[in-house]
């Protein structure tokens, strides 16, 4: 059959491209981020000060939400740790939306295919016209579809050629033929790339070598056929004729990236969060001296 692309609504696609894990690890980044806001920015930024402390909180949480997204906060960090936090939440800005964006634009485009049947009792059944489908007329794909599907009524639309056949398809006078696996496998693979192979095999048979009754090299031509099998030379022509592919792969599967493809940046912000707190027990130096200075007295 032809390869036909169908169109499905997907209302959560724009979540897609992410995995549920990494955009829970998102989310705990923007609380986590927005609790070392607070410890930081809190004494010394106008915008968090005569606030409530659920206020405040909210006020950091969204101030890591705006920045990650790339949209952008009311206020601006006052404090040295908290700009290198900030600078960790760009880098992670920066890295999320180029790879969301380019994941998007992927499962957008990427044509997934749906086929109107799903193998041979499909036919059976009437789901296709009979009409639309072309037969090789003279050949065993003939007689199986009087035997098998019409009956004897030569209802199917008759060529003289497979290639006829394959032309028939691409241009849409019919929907579907018959072919040996064999033949289908090469043609869909190397061949006609527009077409694919539905359903599973069906009218299955046996290859067989003619000779002549008591033929004098019968057993030498035995005896030749099970070396070839035993050494993998038939392996390996079944592979090189039937499975070798050089057409494109047009059903490809976007997968959503997960916290493995992307762990080290995370654990890059992890440790610049830890640099901002180093940074703030620095400047906070003088007053944790005098602290203990007066427990001793």
């Amino acid at each position: 059959m032809r390869k036909t692309p169908a169109v499905s609504i997907d209302l959560l696609l724009f979540l897609k491209p992410f995995s549920r894990n990494l955009w829970f690890l998102v989310l705990g980044v923007c609380i986590y981020a927005g609790i070392l806001f607070f410890l930081l920015e809190k004494q010394e930024n106008e915008a968090l000060q005569n606030r409530s402390f659920i206020s405040s909180g909210a006020m950091c949480i969204w101030f890591s939400v705006g920045t990650i997204m790339g949209y952008g906060v009311d206020f601006h960090v006052r404090t040295v740790p908290g700009r290198v936090l900030t600078v960790g939440l760009y880098m992670i800005s920066l890295v999320l939306l180029a790879t969301y964006t380019a994941s998007l634009a992927s499962n957008l485009t990427i044509s997934k295919s749906k086929d109107i049947i799903s193998g041979i009792d499909d036919i059976k059944n009437g789901k296709i016209p009979f009409r639309c489908i072309g037969i090789h007329v003279g050949t065993s794909d003939e007689d199986y579809y009087l035997r098998e599907i019409s009956g004897g009524n030569r209802n199917y639309h008759p060529f003289k050629s497979r290639k006829d056949i394959y032309d028939g398809l691409l241009a849409g006078i019919i929907d579907a033929s018959f072919t040996d696996i064999g033949m289908g496998e090469y043609i869909t693979n190397n061949i006609y790339c527009n077409l694919t192979l539905i359903g599973a095999n069906f009218d299955k048979g046996v290859f067989g070598i003619v000779i002549p009754k008591q033929w004098l090299y019968a057993q030498e031509l035995d005896v030749n056929i099970l070396s070839l099998r035993e050494s993998g030379l038939l392996d390996n022509l079944k592979i090189k004729w039937f499975q070798t592919k050089n057409c494109p792969d047009s059903t490809e599967i976007s997968n959503a990236m997960g916290i493995e493809s992307i762990g080290g940046l995370f654990l890059t912000f992890g440790v610049i969060s830890i640099l901002s707190l180093l940074l703030l027990g620095w400047k906070k130096r003088y007053i944790f001296k005098n602290c203990f200075f007066l427990l001793e007295h």
